[in-house]
């Protein structure tokens, strides 16, 4: 037995600037033991919505639970608010969320591609990859206005709408992203030190991610068909092109290439909807007051995101609550370590692209 040595990983890391914390036993590098601690920050967002906002104002309070994620959140509150009241929303409407949750899913999978290869010492590679996302958060910002905390969907349709002159941009920078990433999906697929660095590394298998309750790319990275899009027909997901993506490794790599296969998907969803973009309105008029109880699943960028609301007839709800991605994640993680070498825990952390920023709300 090798001398017992206590590591802590968090919350101040340069592979993980979250506030999360696990605290690893080595033996001889190899990790005995782990324990996870998630309560560094707790934000009460949860408890501001259900006190201090109106129910129309909250779809723009959960944005702020994370900028990256915050076309899903405001959209999770959404559509539960819309499916609680009874809200028929535009197709048209309906079309342009699809249009924003794709490229959201877009700069979301690039941002953890080039996490993933900075820890693996690719710093080149790191920073190609964040020069193609900020095309995508170029397009977002053109479409919503903003770069963060986008404020785009909101109940009964959405803010903006789009143009001619904005289509034919955003055609035009989705003709140059697409051959972009192809490119990445073709380094990232076989370059020989990235494969020699992340195969058969933090495999989590088929029955593990069905056993641990895994969501999203890692998830279907281990061969487990669990996307929101094609399980709850929340928007028109089937008819803009979706396409259910999985891998059978398990590992980093296979972790890496669901994301970039989901990415030229997401390319091609955007494309489809601006092909096929319905007239009409953007919004209707929401009214009246949230009576009863609902939940919604929708599929955010990182997995399942799950909302609940209740309300009883009055301007502010008596209930949000909210489960992130990584929440449901962390377990198969802290399993992943036991028997794992120490140096192999950044590249792992970070392949499951964890948002403690949604955890901590």
């Amino acid at each position: 037995m090798g001398k017992r040595i206590t590591v802590p990983f968090g919350s101040q890391h340069v592979a993980l600037p979250e506030p999360v914390r696990f605290v690893f036993q080595t033996e001889n590098e190899r990790i005995v033991d782990v324990e996870v601690d998630v309560g560094y920050v707790h934000r009460g967002i949860e408890k501001a919505c259900s006190t201090r906002f109106k129910y129309m104002q909250v779809g723009y309070v959960v944005a702020r639970v994370c900028g990256l994620c915050a076309i899903s959140h405001t959209l999770g509150y959404v559509t539960a608010i819309e499916r609680l009241m009874e809200v028929e929303v535009p197709k048209r409407a309906l079309y342009l969320r699809v249009l924003v949750s794709e490229l959201d899913r877009i700069h979301s999978h690039l941002l953890a591609m080039g996490h993933t290869a900075e820890v693996a010492g690719y710093e080149n590679l790191f920073m190609q990859t964040f020069r193609y996302r900020e095309s995508v958060m170029e397009l977002l910002e053109l479409i919503t206005g903003n770069r963060v905390q986008f404020d785009y969907v909101c109940p009964g349709g959405v803010n903006r709408d789009m143009t001619t002159e904005l289509e034919k941009e955003i055609r035009k920078k989705l003709k140059e992203l697409e051959e972009k990433c192809l490119w990445l999906k073709d380094v990232f697929e076989n370059d020989f030190s990235l494969n020699l660095r992340w195969k058969g590394v933090g495999v989590v298998t088929k029955e593990m991610a069905k056993e641990m309750n895994v969501v999203g790319p890692p998830a279907r990275a281990a061969g487990l068909e669990t996307d929101v899009r094609a399980e709850f027909n929340y928007l028109p997901f089937e008819e803009v092109g979706f396409k259910l993506i999985t891998r059978r490794g398990g590992d980093i790599y296979d972790r890496n290439l669901v994301r970039a296969e989901e990415v030229i998907n997401s390319i091609e969803m955007v494309k489809n909807v601006l092909d096929g973009l319905p007239e009409g309105e953007i919004k209707v008029p929401v009214k009246g007051l949230p009576e009863g109880e609902t939940f919604v699943r929708v599929e955010a960028p990182r997995g399942e995101l799950f909302y609940y609301i209740k309300g009883t007839k009055k301007m502010v709800l008596d209930r949000v609550r909210i489960r992130v991605p990584t929440f449901a994640n962390i377990p198969v993680m802290k399993k992943l370590f036991i028997g794992m070498d120490y140096s192999d825990v950044p590249a792992t952390v970070i392949s499951f692209d964890p948002c403690l920023s949604c955890t901590a709300r």
